[in-house]
């Protein structure tokens, strides 16, 4: 039944008028007006047009009130006894959402979202057991604050065996007066249905140790004899009840992947856990095997009535990684007469063949990215296309939308063209051997062509031009080397060697940052709305816990004012600190303290790029974000008029940002369990190691070889007694004095790696030296005047 704007606007406004209604979120409403799943993004979309409208009013975190947001909620009427004790107050009016992490003891706390810098408390809310209802971790949740100082006098909830847990050891104590506290009032999203786990039998009954540290009990599924698992198989599960502190919950095994030791299964384990798609359907396939029956390979001459620009004979090249499959842009320079430079920017026309609503469009929509796993590529389009037709393959004639960018020798853009364009790649190179080039041009002289080398040279001298300018309007460059792991033929870790970012990858780098951002003017000076890419600049409150850290470091004399009138102070920042220790902390640390950059029509800039006007144009082979601009492009190139519903803009948005996240966790997670494999032949082996995390109960390092991430606990740090300070986020020695901080470099011994439990523990066996940044970076302002 389709979505009645009008119907449920009414019953909205109805329901908020009642004088007994209490704030709540959307998917309250869903349920009070028997809306499906199906219609919760239109629902979404509709309440923020009735707040654009005034017609309600959003609160903190997005509860919906009606006019009387301060209105003080009714007191019970039901008559209490005089001694019964006063419940814990909570502020219900204004709730927070965030997301929930439980730990092992059943405590939890919430990561609060930004709601605005005052919206929010500051540092994470401590969520006592019994009050975290059946939250598991990853969860969006609603959280009611106490007021600070209060203690929780609220009943607690009966065990799986109708026992009271009152009186039972308050395993959070020690939290009691860190910061905010509060409870779960509502479980707005679930991180997840399914889970992957390791199946046991007991007394009859079969029960799942679900993987990691989500939940610390084993979950009923119900009588052994009727499970097709056997003991110690690793199962996928859908949850029917979630488990509590308190109680057990309750799972159904929905598929056996097999006993440990299969290779592939962490990789199936994976896929399963982030229900990432897999093979194409039929009818997608044939539609992909029939657009190659279509094409006819142009040889220049043909170009579709005149619709194509011929660049065959331009001297147009790849540079992509050595082991790419897909070649989805390409470029070419020339110097024009009046001393400026062309940039050309040729990017696969993947809308040639993926038209609107086809069977493969509908395929990509629901992927909207591909998966890049460490053993295997997840396309968003078939391979016919991604791999053949739509790559710019060496030598073959391609379809290509084509971005001409003239700019002056200042690396000022004052000209943009863009034409649908048929090309021939002359040559493809791979990052490293145009490095080499760079280095040692002499070398090239009878291998390449004079004008390829005379290319490459000029796209050199053009990249530093375009990114001393980017640079200089604020840019900030998280550029560190990457280290990659290396895989033998049955998927395990055979070692792992540091992916370095060449000048040759800076080339590719500001050819497509410059094609994005002309691409996105030339479609805002067309009025069209489109998908951005937005990247709203850090919160206040999350720029002082990262200038609080930068502090604790001995690095940096700045706050977060300082950042906010001046953000070339992070620039200094990161320069200051690459290539040293602390490298890797400081800027892990500035990306959590930034939001995450997403897919919207908001008319937003993105703050890393210091650019006011961006958009995704350059891999339409890959994310569909890309495609979508391509044909809006297609459709100014033919003069048409361009209509955009901005409900379905807005929600298209949200899910390929979804996907996007969903495709980067999986990576790491398979990453992490390759890498658990690898240290679990390697028990007793010493490694070194930098810190990279400092918490209460230890130390999180990662190797510096083999990018394996474990825990030190704070037992396990053997040369003096330590006590962590939690402001200075430091483990401080009690006897001698000593100090460990993020970035030190320690030598560790390998005591544990545990892939059901995906973690990797680590002994310190002593300190290294460690490379510090030799500049202090201060502050460019007085942060303190005299009185006169």
């Amino acid at each position: 039944m389709p979505f009645d704007s009008d119907a449920v606007r009414k019953a909205v406004l109805k329901i908020v008028a009642d004088a007994d209604y209490r704030p709540q979120k959307p998917k309250k409403f869903l349920e009070s007006l028997g809306l499906s799943s199906d219609d919760a993004r239109p629902f979404r979309l509709l309440v923020r047009q009735m707040v654009a409208a005034g017609a309600i009013e959003y609160g903190k975190n997005h509860f919906i009130f009606g006019k009387h947001i301060n209105e003080t909620p009714k007191a019970d009427s039901r008559k209490k006894s005089h001694t019964q004790k006063k419940p814990e107050t909570l502020n219900t009016a204004n709730l927070i959402t965030g997301r929930f992490q439980r730990r092992p003891s059943g405590i939890g706390f919430v990561r609060p979202r930004d709601a605005g810098d005052n919206a929010v408390p500051e540092g994470d809310i401590f969520i006592p057991a019994h009050w975290t209802q059946d939250a598991a971790s990853g969860d969006t949740v609603a959280v009611a604050v106490s007021p600070s100082g209060s203690k929780s006098t609220e009943r607690r909830p009966k065990d799986n065996y109708g026992r009271s847990t009152k009186g039972r050891r308050n395993q959070s104590a020690d939290y009691a007066d860190r910061g905010p506290r509060g409870r779960v009032v509502e479980i707005i999203e679930r991180a997840s249905n399914r889970f992957v786990g390791t199946y046991n039998v007991q007394d009859g009954w079969g029960y799942i140790q679900i993987d990691g540290s989500i939940f610390k009990r084993m979950i009923p599924v119900g009588d052994a004899s009727a499970s097709q698992a056997r003991q110690s198989d690793k199962v996928v599960v859908e949850m029917v009840k979630y488990p509590t502190p308190y109680n057990d919950g309750e799972a159904v095994i929905v598929e056996v992947l097999g006993q440990h030791g299969i290779p592939g299964l962490d990789t199936l384990l994976v896929i399963r856990q982030f229900d990432l798609p897999e093979q194409f359907a039929e009818s997608v396939l044939a539609a992909a095997r029939k657009e190659v029956e279509k094409f006819i390979e142009l040889d220049g001459k043909s170009l579709l009535d005149g619709k194509r620009q011929n660049l065959t004979d331009e001297t147009i090249i790849t540079i992509d990684p050595a082991d790419a499959k897909d070649f989805d842009d390409a470029v070419s320079l020339e110097k024009l007469d009046n001393g400026h430079w062309q940039l050309g920017v040729h990017i696969a026309d993947v809308a040639y063949f993926v038209t609107k609503n086809s069977p493969i469009d509908k395929e990509a929509v629901a992927r909207a990215t591909s998966v890049y796993l460490p053993d295997r590529v997840i396309p968003m389009l078939p391979e016919v296309l991604s791999n053949a037709l739509a790559s710019l393959q060496p030598d073959k004639v391609r379809f290509a939308k084509s971005v001409f960018m003239e700019f002056t020798a200042e690396g000022t853009r004052v000209h943009t063209e863009i034409c649908r364009s048929a090309i021939k790649s002359k040559q493809r190179f791979n990052y490293t051997e145009v490095q080499d080039f760079l280095e040692h041009p002499a070398k090239y002289r009878l291998k390449w062509k004079p004008e390829v080398r005379q290319l490459l040279t000029n796209l050199f001298e053009l990249m530093k031009t375009l990114r001393k300018r980017r640079l200089e309007r604020g840019s900030l460059e998280m550029d560190i080397p990457e280290a990659k792991i290396d895989l033998d033929d049955d998927g395990a870790v055979a070692g792992a060697h540091v992916y370095p970012y060449y000048d040759s990858n800076r080339i590719v780098e500001e050819c497509m940052l410059s094609a994005n951002e002309a691409v996105a003017e030339y479609l805002q000076e067309h009025s069209i709305p489109f998908l951005r890419r937005i990247h709203s600049g850090p919160a206040v409150r999350k720029l002082r816990t990262f200038t609080d850290f930068i502090r604790s470091l001995e690095i940096a004399d700045i706050d977060a004012d300082d950042i906010i009138q001046d953000r070339s102070i992070l620039q200094r920042l990161l320069a200051a600190v690459r290539g040293t220790d602390q490298e890797y902390a400081v800027n892990f640390s500035l990306l959590r303290s930034m939001q995450k950059a997403v897919y919207s029509p908001e008319t937003e800039g993105h703050y890393a790029l210091a650019s006011s006007c961006y958009c995704h144009f350059t891999s339409p082979i890959r994310r569909y974000p890309d495609l979508t601009v391509h044909r809006l492009l297609d459709s100014i190139i033919d003069g048409k008029t361009v209509k955009q519903d901005m409900r379905e803009l807005v929600l298209l948005g949200e899910h390929c940002s979804d996907k996007e996240q969903r495709a980067a966790e999986a990576e790491r997670e398979l990453v992490k369990l390759k890498l658990i494999d690898y240290m679990s032949k390697h028990i007793g082996e010493q490694i070194e190691a930098v810190i990279t995390t400092v918490e209460q109960f230890g130390l999180f390092v990662m190797g510096t070889e083999v990018p394996a991430e474990g825990l030190i606990r704070i037992e396990g740090l053997n040369d003096d007694y330590y006590r962590f300070e939690r402001q200075a986020k430091i483990m401080l020695g009690q006897k001698c004095g000593n100090v460990l901080r993020i970035g030190d470099r320690l030598l560790v011994e390998c005591v544990r790696a545990d892939a059901d439990a995906r973690q990797i523990d680590f002994r310190m066996v002593r300190r290294l030296e460690s490379q510090r940044p030799s500049i202090k970076i201060k502050s460019t302002k007085s942060r303190r005047t005299k009185k006169k």
